[in-house]
């Protein structure tokens, strides 16, 4: 009798292996960390998909930034709004 061996059939994505939070950050360079552990995922278009379907409240999903069930491009910091906007 011969075996072989198999690869895992459940590889680790980002979102399985870091912290929950990292997902949920605060502050606008925990979101683009999250944001950039996501490029690495193979199932980052799934999960996107899922969470435009889902109108998901917040968090980083697919890659993207969710606020009130939608993509917004970038989280703005706390504290007054800039007296000139920079471009985008």
């Amino acid at each position: 009798m011969t075996t072989t061996t198999h690869p895992p059939i459940q590889r680790l994505t980002p979102c399985q292996a870091e912290e929950p939070e990292i997902w949920f950050a605060e502050t606008p360079a925990g979101v683009e960390y999250a944001k950039a552990l996501c490029q690495s995922c193979p199932f980052q278009q799934m999960c996107l998909d899922g969470a435009l379907e889902r109108r998901e409240p917040w968090g980083v999903w697919g890659g993207e930034l969710f606020d009130s069930g939608r993509v917004i491009p970038r989280k703005r910091p706390r504290g007054r709004p800039r007296k000139h906007p920079i471009p985008a």
